[in-house]
C-alpha cells in the first residue's frame, strides 16, 4: 500500500449556518476529492439548537468523516481524538478497497477471520503514524463563539503538540468564518507549526453570519491550490497528490 497524505477538514463551530451554501453538499464535495470532512459542534453545558446538531451531523455523515458534540471544557481531547479517529476510519476504507482488489470479491474488514482481522488492525495503526496528515481548520468565529475561543485556541495548541509527535509530517491550515470582508478568512498557511496562534486568536473580533457552506468550499480550493503549485514546482502539468 502506498505511504501518502491523509486530507481532513476540521470544522469547529456552535450553531447553524445561515448565508450562502448548503454545507453538508459542500462537504459531499469534498469527500469526492479525496478529502475528509470532521465536525466538532462546540456547546455551552447542555445547552444546544437541535437543527444546529442535526446540520453537525449531516455535514460529517455527508464528509465521510466524523462529529462530536461538546462542552468548551472537554474541548481539547475531543479535537485529537476526531482527527485520529478519522484517520484510522480513512486508512480502513482503503484498506477494505483494497481487500476487494486482492480477493476479488466485495469483503470487508469485519467479516476477516479474527487472526487475520488483527494483523490488519496492526498495519493500519502503524499507517496512522506514519502516513502524512493534512488538517484544514474552520473555526466559526460568529457572535455566539466570542466566549469558547480561548478554548479553542488551547485545543488546537495541543493538537499541534501531539500530531508532530507522529512519524509521518503533519501540516495545519488555519481559517475562520466569517471574515473582516469575506466569508472566510486565512489566520495561518499550510505549516507544521500551530504555535503562532496565540497571537492570531488574540486579535479576533467575533461576530457576524455563519456562513458554514462558502467556508467548506474555500478550504476545498485550498487543498487544490496547494496540489497546483506543487505540480507547477515538479514541471508535471498533470501533477495529482498520491492518496494513500
Amino acid at each position: 500500500m502506498n505511504q501518502g497524505t491523509i486530507k481532513q477538514i476540521l470544522l469547529l463551530t456552535d450553531g447553524c449556518s445561515n448565508h450562502g451554501e448548503d454545507p453538508v453538499a459542500m462537504a459531499a464535495l469534498a469527500r469526492e476529492q479525496g478529502i475528509t470532512v470532521n465536525v466538532i459542534g462546540i456547546i455551552d453545558d447542555d445547552a444546544a439548537d437541535q437543527r444546529g446538531l442535526q446540520e453537525i451531523d449531516q455535514i460529517a455523515l455527508s464528509g465521510g468523516g466524523i462529529s462530536q458534540t461538546v462542552c468548551a471544557k472537554q474541548l481539547s481531547h475531543t479535537v485529537q481524538m476526531v482527527t485520529r479517529q478519522a484517520m484510522t476510519q480513512t486508512l480502513q476504507g482503503v484498506v477494505n478497497e483494497q481487500l476487494k482488489k486482492i480477493l476479488h470479491k466485495e469483503t470487508e474488514l469485519d467479516e476477516l477471520p479474527p487472526d487475520t482481522r488483527g494483523e490488519v488492525m496492526e498495519v493500519v495503526d502503524e499507517l496512522g503514524e506514519t502516513a502524512n496528515l493534512e488538517v484544514l481548520i474552520l473555526v466559526d468565529t460568529s457572535a455566539s463563539m466570542k466566549s469558547k475561543l480561548p478554548t479553542v485556541k488551547e485545543a488546537l495548541l495541543d493538537l499541534s503538540l501531539s500530531m508532530n509527535a507522529r512519524m509521518g509530517s503533519s501540516r495545519f491550515s488555519l481559517w475562520i468564518f466569517p471574515g473582516k470582508r469575506k466569508d472566510t478568512e486565512q489566520l495561518l498557511d499550510w505549516t507544521p507549526q500551530l504555535d503562532s496562534l496565540t497571537s492570531m486568536f488574540s486579535k479576533l473580533s467575533p461576530g457576524g453570519l455563519t456562513p458554514t457552506g462558502p467556508a467548506i468550499r474555500e478550504a476545498i480550493s485550498r487543498f487544490q491550490t496547494k496540489r497546483s503549485r506543487k505540480g507547477w514546482l515538479s514541471g508535471d502539468d498533470e501533477y495529482i497528490e498520491k492518496s494513500v
